[in-house]
C-alpha cells in the first residue's frame, strides 16, 4: 500500500519535472531573441550599499510610499476603486455618494443623479497603503487633464503573453528604452511599463507605444493588431465627461502572495526585492520621445498599415508620402523560401512553412488599416470603447496566413520583392448554371456600373440610395448564370429583393429561397439570407459555407460602416462563402454618384492586372471602358 508520504513525494517530483520542462521552454525563448538565459547576479540585500539612494524591503513605509507614487503616477483627484459582488467584479471611481439624493430620485433617473451628486475622493497615501497591505485593490486613470501621462503601460493577455512580452522587451533594450515586466493580477497576463521623468503628452507616449509593438511584431507576429487598443493611456484625448481607462496598480498584497502583481526578471521570475528593482527603474527623458520615435519608426508610419482615409478619397497624412503615393518598404532580411504556395478559396491562404516572423508580419498587415471611426470619435472627444485602432481583416491559421482574395495581387507583389516564387492553387468552385434571363432595361449608370463588375474578377459597387441595386443585382445573375446568394440585414429587405429578383428574372416568388425570419428554406439556385442567420456570436453557420462550396456569385445588399457595427457583424469579417461580387449601399452616398472598386484579379485589355478605382456621376460618363482609369500597373 503506497503511503501518504510516498504519494506526496510522487506528486512533488511530478512537479518539479513540469517546472524544468517550462524552464526550458523559457530558455529556449530567450535564447531565441539573444537574451542570457542565466539570471544577473542579484545585488547583496546589505542596507550599507547606497542607503541614500537605494530603497528596499526594510526601508520605512513612508519611503516606500513615496517611490510607489512617484512611479504609477496618475490622476491625483479621482482613482478607481475594485469592487466584488458574488462572480462579478469591476473597478469604479471612489466616491461619496448622496443615497439620500439617489432614491429620491425616479428609478430611470438614479443613474444619473448619482453621477451629479457623487464626491469623488481624490488619491491619497491612506488608500495607497491599503492596496499595498491587501485592504482594498485600487487603479489609476493615467490620463492626466492637461492629456499628458506620467508613465505607459502594454496589456499582454493572450495564451502566448510570455513570448509577447519577451519580443517587446528585446525591442525596448534594442533601442534603448527602459521598461518593467509586471505578471497581471490573474497570473495569465503581463504588464510592460515605461515610466517618463516628466509628464509627456498621451499622443507621444503612445507613438512611442505604437512604434515600439510594430517593431516587436517583426520578430513575432503572433502579438497581434489587437495589441494597439491595450496601452494605458488608451486616448490621446480626455473624452467627455470621462477620465479615459484605468489601470490596476500592482503589489497589492492578496495577489502578490501567490506571485501576481510583481516585477518579474528574464526568467519570469519575481525579484527578490522588489522595492529595490523599483528604485533602481530608470526613466525614460520627456525630451528625448520624439527622437526615439523617429528612430524606432523613421518612415512616420508607426503602426505600420494603411492611413485612415476620412473622406475615402485622400491619405490621412498626404504630405507624410513620397511622390509615388506608395509607403517604402524595406525588404525583409533572414533566409527565405525558393516558392510559396497561395491557395485561392474563400481567403487567399499562403503556406507559412520556413517563412521568417518578419514576412509574415508583413503579410498580415497587407489586410489591415487604420479605423477611421476611431479618429472621428476621438477628434470629437466622444468614448473609442468598441472601436479598434486598426482592423485587421487577416487570419491566422496554424499552417496558413488567410488574407482577403482582393490582397492578392499586394501579396504577389511583396514576394516577387523578394525573389520568392509563387504557385497558386485555385480551390474555387464555379457553382452550377442556372438558366434564368432578365427581363428589363438598365439605366446608363447602372449598365456602366454593372459592365465593369462583370468583367472583374472579384468587384464591389458601391452605390447610394434609390441607385436600383437590386435591379443591377438581377441583371448580374442573370450575365453570370450561376447559383447566387443575397445578403441583406434587416428582413423587410429580403422580402423587397425576392420579389424584385421574382419580377426581374421572371420567376415564381417560391422558386427564391429564404433564410432568416425564423425560416430557412433554401433552393440552392438563388437565395436571399439574413445576414445574422448566417452566424451567431462570431461562428458561421455551416450552411454559409455550403455556398462557398457551390455558389460563385454573393450579393451583399447591406450598408457598410468600417469601424463599427453591421447587423450583428463586425467589419471585415467573412461569411465563409466564396464571394464573387458585392452589392452595398453606401454609408455617405453622394448623389448621382457610385463607386465601382476591382481587386487585383481584374484584367485591363493589355492583360496586365490593375486596380480600378473609379467615380462615376451624370457629369461623368466618358470613362472609358476598358481601363477606366490611369492606374494600370504591371
Amino acid at each position: 500500500m503506497v503511503s501518504e508520504s510516498d504519494k506526496q513525494l510522487k506528486e512533488a517530483m511530478e512537479r518539479c519535472a513540469r517546472l524544468e520542462a517550462e524552464n526550458a521552454r523559457l530558455r529556449s525563448i530567450l535564447a531565441d531573441h539573444g537574451l542570457p538565459s542565466e539570471p544577473a547576479a542579484e545585488r547583496p540585500s546589505d542596507q550599507s550599499l547606497n542607503p541614500n539612494t537605494a530603497i528596499h524591503n526594510g526601508s520605512p513605509p513612508s519611503e516606500k510610499l513615496e517611490l510607489f507614487r512617484s512611479l504609477f503616477r496618475g490622476r491625483e483627484d479621482v482613482y478607481a476603486l475594485r469592487w466584488e459582488r458574488g462572480e462579478k467584479h469591476g473597478y469604479a471611481p471612489a466616491a461619496e455618494m448622496d443615497w439620500k439624493a439617489i432614491h429620491a430620485a425616479p428609478p430611470d433617473k438614479r443613474k444619473q443623479v448619482a453621477l451629479k451628486t457623487r464626491t469623488l475622493r481624490p488619491l491619497t497615501d491612506a488608500a495607497v497603503r491599503d492596496h499595498l497591505e491587501g485592504k482594498a485593490t485600487i487603479g489609476s486613470y493615467p490620463l492626466l487633464p492637461d492629456e499628458t501621462c506620467w508613465f505607459l503601460a502594454v496589456d499582454f493577455d493572450k495564451s502566448g503573453w510570455r513570448e509577447d512580452t519577451v519580443a517587446f522587451l528585446t525591442t525596448c533594450r534594442r533601442f534603448n528604452v527602459p521598461a518593467a515586466l509586471e505578471r497581471s493580477r490573474s497570473g495569465n497576463g503581463g504588464h510592460i511599463w515605461i515610466f517618463f521623468d516628466h509628464p509627456v503628452p498621451a499622443y507621444n507616449a503612445r507613438q512611442l507605444g505604437a512604434a515600439l509593438l510594430t517593431r516587436a511584431s517583426e520578430s513575432r507576429h503572433e502579438i497581434g493588431l489587437d495589441s494597439y487598443d491595450r496601452f494605458f493611456p488608451n486616448q490621446d484625448t480626455m473624452p467627455k465627461g470621462g477620465f479615459g481607462n484605468l489601470i490596476a496598480l500592482p503589489l497589492q498584497k492578496v495577489p502578490r502572495k501567490l506571485g501576481n502583481c510583481v516585477f518579474l526578471n528574464e526568467r519570469f521570475e519575481p525579484f527578490p526585492d522588489q522595492w529595490r528593482f523599483l528604485s533602481e527603474v530608470r526613466r525614460v527623458a520627456a525630451d528625448m520621445i520624439p527622437a526615439i520615435i523617429h528612430e524606432v519608426a523613421p518612415e512616420d508610419n508607426i503602426v505600420g498599415v494603411r492611413f485612415a482615409a476620412l473622406d475615402e478619397d485622400a491619405e490621412r497624412d498626404p504630405w507624410l508620402l513620397p511622390p509615388s503615393k506608395k509607403k517604402r518598404e524595406q525588404p525583409v532580411e533572414g533566409p527565405l523560401p525558393a516558392r510559396v504556395r497561395i491557395v485561392l478559396s474563400n481567403l487567399a491562404y499562403v503556406e507559412k512553412q520556413n517563412l521568417p516572423p518578419a514576412l509574415l508580419n508583413r503579410l498580415c498587415r497587407l489586410a489591415a488599416f487604420q479605423n477611421p471611426e476611431f479618429y472621428k470619435a476621438q477628434a470629437m472627444r466622444l468614448s473609442t470603447y468598441g472601436k479598434p485602432r486598426i482592423i485587421s481583416c487577416a487570419e491566422d491559421f496554424p499552417e496558413h496566413i488567410g488574407l482577403p482574395r482582393g490582397c492578392l495581387q499586394d501579396t504577389l507583389d511583396l514576394f516577387s520583392l523578394h525573389g520568392v516564387a509563387t504557385e497558386i492553387q485555385d480551390e474555387r468552385t464555379l457553382g452550377h448554371p442556372i438558366d434564368v434571363e432578365f427581363h428589363g432595361t438598365l439605366l446608363p449608370a447602372q449598365k456602366e456600373a454593372a459592365t465593369l463588375a462583370s468583367a472583374a474578377d472579384n468587384s464591389v459597387i458601391c452605390a447610394p440610395t434609390a441607385f436600383g441595386k437590386t435591379a443591377v443585382g438581377a441583371w448580374l445573375i442573370a450575365q453570370q448564370k450561376v447559383n447566387a446568394l443575397v445578403i441583406v440585414h434587416r428582413q423587410h429587405l429580403m422580402d423587397q429583393w425576392r420579389a424584385r429578383l421574382a419580377a426581374f428574372l421572371d420567376l415564381p416568388l417560391e422558386s427564391i429561397g429564404h433564410i432568416g425570419g425564423g425560416k430557412t428554406t433554401r433552393t440552392g439556385e438563388i437565395d436571399v439570407a439574413v445576414i445574422q442567420s448566417l452566424q451567431r456570436k462570431g461562428d458561421v453557420r455551416d450552411l454559409a459555407r455550403m455556398f462557398h462550396r457551390r455558389s460563385d456569385f454573393v450579393v451583399l445588399g447591406v450598408p457598410v460602416r468600417f469601424g463599427g457595427h453591421c447587423g450583428g457583424v463586425r467589419a471585415g469579417s467573412r461569411p465563409g462563402c466564396g464571394d464573387r461580387g458585392g452589392l452595398v449601399a453606401s454609408d455617405s452616398p453622394s448623389e448621382n454618384a457610385i463607386r465601382t472598386q476591382f481587386d487585383r484579379s481584374a484584367k485591363c485589355a493589355t492583360g496586365k492586372s490593375f486596380v480600378c478605382r473609379a467615380e462615376f456621376s451624370a457629369q461623368q460618363r466618358s470613362a472609358a471602358q476598358t481601363c477606366p482609369n490611369t492606374c494600370c500597373q504591371g
